[in-house]
């Protein structure tokens, strides 16, 4: 069985830009998560820029294909969230939405969580410049997969008990 940073890693892309309409439909399906105290407390950073890209691939293992992909989202929080914790749940359903769309569009959408790993927070911040009151949580690099690839089945129904 491969391990999911094998597959992740393996991600290939192919070399064609992802239309406007596209990375909007992505945006509004994320911000269809529940939000503390009724605010959407996340932004998000679409980069398309080939250095600036490059650079994202360098902030941690798990982002290597972030390079060779045509688009990544990159989703950030605000500090002044009333509730940090609310945030992190907020956001982590809405990258969820932001990958189920990326899904039904055929974009082949992979979630990098940085969060709550200061050292590549930090880097994610200082290579997209993001102010001092937004906190880095997760890149998405995705565009069209330049081969199609099967699902992994998962299900085992020794997992499964009835009582």
């Amino acid at each position: 069985m491969n391990s999911l940073y094998h597959r992740v890693s393996i991600r290939k892309y192919q070399d064609r830009p992802v239309e406007k309409e596209k990375i909007e439909a992505l945006l509004r399906a994320a911000m269809q998560a529940p939000s503390a105290a009724n605010q959407q407390p996340w932004e998000f950073y679409v980069v398309t820029d080939r250095e600036k890209l490059q650079a994202l691939s360098q902030t941690s293992p798990y982002a290597r294909m972030t390079k060779d992909a045509p688009v990544a989202i990159v989703s950030a929080y605000r500090k002044d969230c009333m509730l940090p914790m609310y945030a992190d749940i907020d956001m982590s359903i809405a990258m969820e939405n932001l990958w189920l769309e990326t899904d039904a569009q055929g974009l082949g959408g992979v979630w990098l969580g940085i969060a709550p790993l200061e050292d590549r927070m930090k880097a994610v911040e200082e290579v997209l410049g993001m102010p001092e009151h937004l906190r880095a949580f997760a890149i998405f690099p995705f565009g069209y997969p330049a081969e199609e690839r099967t699902q992994q089945d998962r299900f085992e129904e020794s997992r499964i008990h009835y009582l």
